[in-house]
């Protein structure tokens, strides 16, 4: 059964143009996409030149030049495909070459437009050619092969030629007909073989649904041959491309251009400071009867150094890739890791990333490819992107960038770090906070949110005055703060007090560590065995009657605080609060700090929120300021914006981090209230809050998090967000979350949200944070599954983020389920 949705949903596609992700690309075939900087600038005279220039490299450098036109309009009567197919042999005729040459050229068209009727008909017969032209010697035999996927007649750009026509092409269908092409042998005997895709109109024409071009072939990310505009303004065309282009991640390796007695090509090789090829061609003659034969003939020393340009970029593009896992392991320290325990070969080389999938680079069965492999621990929690996003943010941080650079924020104030403010008092801290303090990561603003607690702790019990804010007794004052067994609050030294001991706090991490606070024993939730239970700490003894669940809503349920479990917790805070007062008179807990619901990097555990929420009301009733770490937890990674919706109370203070930028940039924000603010107020600057860092609301920054914050919250751009309810639908398939609760070698499944973790069953020096029980699965799915997995020692997890379709989920998750490593009893 399992087996079968597997398949099921692996031939599935997920239709949609709004988003797209990394894809195979071969890279033992050099590959290059023909862009233009703007429609009728030569882009086929360029692919039909190369093309010729290719084919004329003698064996056994090149053998096979495949072309594609994915998009064509004006067929027939226009068709590139066929203007490559019959000019590139021509002006190979006419190339000189030591020996005889068989050219075997072919021109088809895979989907013609209806409309087109039977005119399409000799092209859709793949016509195909056999060419032999002299020389010396033996003979070698050569192929073109020129296609065109899908046609339209009206000559109009191909949004609006769909759209008449009715003939659409979805985005993810063009993207699946590029890759096979990619991906299919084009042999002859021996040699390279080239493949040139060439786009329609310009750099940012739209395709056929309306997805600029630029974003359409970005999954394949293939180096770019920019064909620039000789003519009057030229410059100016050519430059938006170029830097369209460079805006998405392209690498541009050659731009090339009509030379119109301009000096077009010398401005723009001086303004790009000889970053790039800028190549110029003859001019092309205006008279349509002209063959262009002496035009090529002129230009072909051109398309030779065009040629070998591209070789030499191909050749180069190689060679850092391959170099990257061993350099990588001689100069790079890598945090979380021991080097010891990382062969080479397992080094992940990362070429770009498109919305939430890595395009990697491996060899597989001796070939080189790029191959999408999905980001499962969503980059250290950060990313939330689509490929849309992923554009969207680049776009509007370079804008910011270009008009802020970086501006110091003390006294003042700019448009981003304005906006963002406001749109994170309107949605995670909307009903409690007032006030936005900017930091840059997620450490630094628990530091900041335990200043302010403390000030206000002290303010509140008298142990400043109110008026001066003067110490009383200083020497005999020591604030703590309560938190709970598992959590995590960071790696800066004051953050890392706040944390009960664990791995991260040892001797050998932290010799300064004294853990300064009272750490509770939390009681947990978990799924097994398809049911959800709460497994109690030893130190809670209680009838096991109340603790077993049917569904996640009845956790979460708010009649639970009546129920005795909710008494039992309240008895046991209680008890422990009273114990650590009676302990001394100087030490004061100062601050509660919890993470909500989820605790991260303590192993991926849910806390039972009923617990959570007694544990906050009691500490608001003795006036202990409560922190909520939602580094992690905030901004939809448990399905919504905050989660003290889930928990169903509100801190006092609340940082934030990772996904409020959508991982772009970093950017940390601490919230709090009016009432929290107040207590750093007076007439003297050394009772403000002395804490702040160079990029402080830097803009690039704030200018992501207003971004990916409003994206989010936007059901047009987030379609997994549940309108009525304001929460994220159900992202990981519940029948196989459920089946994977009760495998065998499963002890344990935390299901919420974006994220799905899994325990396995382990014992001893197998479990916990130093465990290497899973590495030999972890090294079969990032190999073998494509799936990106980083664990927290015998615990494993899946990732997505906000806006990731359910069933790219779902294909994940069963990759997982289907591991023989988790589905049977089998140990290391």
């Amino acid at each position: 059964m399992l087996r079968r949705r597997l398949l099921h949903h692996a031939r599935r596609r997920h239709h949609s143009s709004s988003s797209a992700s990394a894809a195979s690309v071969p890279l033992s075939t050099p590959a290059f996409a023909v862009f233009g900087a703007n429609t009728g600038v030569g882009k086929t005279l360029v692919s039909a030149g190369l093309a010729a220039a290719l084919l004329s490299s003698p064996s056994p450098l090149v053998s096979s030049v495949a072309y594609l036109k994915p998009l064509q309009t004006g067929y027939p009567a226009d068709s590139d495909a066929r203007f490559v197919f019959s000019r590139a042999p021509a002006l190979l005729r006419a190339s000189s070459s030591p020996r005889a040459t068989r050219l075997v050229a072919s021109c088809r068209t895979l989907f013609p437009s209806p409309a087109v009727g039977a005119e399409a008909e000799p092209l859709h017969e793949s016509p195909e050619k056999v060419l032999t032209y002299g020389g010396d010697g033996s003979e070698e035999t050569k192929v073109l092969a020129c296609r065109t996927v899908y046609a339209w007649r009206e000559p109009v750009s191909p949004h609006l030629a769909a759209e008449r026509e009715g003939m659409a092409a979805e985005d993810d269908e063009v993207r699946g007909c590029v890759e096979q092409w990619l991906l299919e042998e084009c042999v002859a005997e021996g040699g390279e073989v080239w493949k040139l895709l060439e786009t329609a109109g310009g750099v940012a024409s739209p395709g056929a649904s309306g997805t600029l071009q630029c974003d359409l072939y970005r999954p394949f990310r293939l180096p770019a041959v920019l064909v620039g505009d000789g003519r009057l303004g030229g410059i100016s065309s050519t430059l938006s491309a170029y830097e369209t282009l460079m805006l998405r991640g392209y690498d541009v390796s050659a731009v090339i251009l009509e030379d119109r007695n301009l000096s077009n090509d010398k401005f723009l090789l001086s303004y790009l400071r000889n970053r790039v090829h800028v190549l110029t061609l003859p001019q092309i003659p205006e008279d349509p009867s002209d063959d262009l034969t002496d035009w090529f003939s002129e230009s072909s020393s051109v398309f030779n150094f065009l040629k070998d340009a591209l070789q030499s970029f191909h050749s180069r593009r190689i060679e850092r890739l391959n170099s990257m896992q061993r350099k990588s392991k001689d100069l790079l320290w890598w945090p979380f890791t021991q080097h010891n325990l990382v062969p080479q070969d397992s080094v992940t080389v990362i070429d770009s990333r498109c919305g939430e999938n890595f395009s990697t680079f491996k060899i597989k069965d001796n070939k080189m490819m790029l191959v999408p492999q999905f980001d499962a621990c969503a980059s250290w929690w950060t990313q939330g992107p689509d490929s849309n996003l992923q554009i969207e943010l680049a776009r509007d941080m370079g804008y910011a960038a270009a008009r802020y650079g970086h501006v110091m924020f003390p006294e003042n104030v700019h448009e981003p770090a304005l906006h963002s403010a406001e749109v994170l008092l309107g949605g995670v801290g909307k009903g409690w906070a007032s006030r936005v303090y900017y930091s840059d990561n997620g450490s630094t603003a628990i530091e900041i949110a335990l200043k302010m607690a403390f000030r206000k702790f002290s303010l509140d019990h008298g142990i400043l005055s109110e008026s001066e804010k003067n110490i009383k007794n200083e020497r005999n004052i020591l604030l703590k703060v309560l938190a709970l067994n598992g959590s995590y609050h960071g790696d800066t030294l004051g953050a890392m007090e706040a944390q009960a001991p664990s791995a991260y706090t040892s001797f050998l991490q932290q010799p300064w560590y004294s853990g300064r606070g009272l750490f509770l024993d939390p009681p947990t939730v978990y799924i097994k065995n398809e049911s959800y239970n709460i497994c109690l700490p030893q130190s809670m003894q209680h009838d096991p009657h109340d603790l077993g669940f049917s569904s996640q809503a009845e956790v979460f349920c708010k009649t639970r605080d009546n129920s005795s479990v909710a008494d039992l917790y309240l008895s046991y805070i209680k008890q422990q609060l009273s114990e650590f007062s009676l302990s001394s008179n100087s030490e004061h807990l100062a601050a509660l700090i919890i993470e909500p619901v989820i605790q991260g990097a303590g192993g991926m555990v849910m806390i039972d929120p009923l617990f959570q929420r007694v544990l906050v009301t009691e500490c608001k009733s003795r006036k202990i300021p409560v922190i909520f770490d939602e580094v992690f937890t905030g901004f939809w990674r448990l399905g919504v914006e905050s989660a003290s919706e889930l928990l169903g109370c509100l801190p006092d203070i609340a940082c934030y981090a990772k996904l409020m930028t959508g991982g772009i940039i970093p950017l940390a924000a601490t919230l709090a209230t009016e009432e929290v603010f107040e207590s750093f107020k007076s007439d003297s600057k050394l009772t403000a809050l002395l804490h702040g860092h160079s990029y402080t609301a830097h803009a690039m920054g704030c200018t992501a998090a207003l971004k990916a914050i409003k994206w989010y919250r936007d059901p047009s751009t987030n379609l997994n967000l549940v309108t009525d309810h304001m929460k994220l639908k159900e992202l990981w398939d519940g029948a196989l979350v459920m089946q994977l609760s009760s495998l065998p070698n499963v002890k344990r499944v935390v299901s919420l949200g974006t994220l799905c973790a899994i325990e396995l069953k382990a014992e001893g020096s197998d479990a916990g944070y130093a465990s290497v029980y899973s590495s030999s699965l972890v090294q079969k799915l990032r190999k073998e599954d494509d799936i990106y997995i980083r664990p927290l020692g015998n615990v494993i997890y899946l990732m997505c983020g906000p806006c990731t379709p359910r069933d790219s989920c779902t294909r994940q998750l069963l990759k997982l389920t289907m591991s023989e490593f988790i589905s049977s009893n089998f140990v290391e």
